[in-house]
């Protein structure tokens, strides 16, 4: 199946996972049945995060991830697009929140994933299934529940 994904590593952040993890991650987040699937991580600094991030939701900082699903009406059965995430952001963050940085880029790539298949948290019951999806994912893959830091 992962002949099928593209990994572009931009970032010349130190923290980057290996490619293998990253593959398996994706793998691993996809949940419909899909016959084919095509994406793109791109693995970017700040800057490209801010710009694509001002570019496409209209707000004028970096975030941790971004994702482009280019789905096409008449074919559900291919799952395509672009997972962009943010290097400095994810260790920034995964640092901040008391996680793993490994867990947290793992916890960014399924969410990304998800987006690509059509998940959304932006409102509650939304946010509860992707969440659920997020955490059953996350533990098959051995990490704990993304949204309890290492303190709880």
């Amino acid at each position: 199946m992962s002949d099928n994904i593209a990994i572009q590593i931009i970032s010349e952040d130190d923290d980057i996972p290996e490619q293998d993890n990253i593959l398996k991650w994706i793998n691993a987040a996809i949940i419909n049945d899909y016959q084919d699937h095509e994406i793109c991580v791109r693995i970017v600094d700040e800057a490209e995060s801010q710009a694509l991030n001002r570019q496409y939701r209209k707000k004028d900082k970096p975030t941790n991830v971004l994702s482009f699903p280019y789905h096409d009406e008449l074919d559900d059965d291919i799952l395509e697009g672009d997972i962009i995430i943010c290097a400095p952001i994810v260790v920034k963050e995964a640092v901040t929140q008391n996680k793993s940085i490994v867990a947290h880029w793992a916890h960014l790539v399924v969410h990304g994933c998800l987006h690509l298949q059509g998940y959304d948290h932006e409102i509650p019951e939304d946010a509860d299934i992707m969440e659920k999806h997020e955490i059953d994912i996350l533990a098959k893959l051995g990490f704990n529940n993304p949204y309890q830091s290492l303190t709880e």
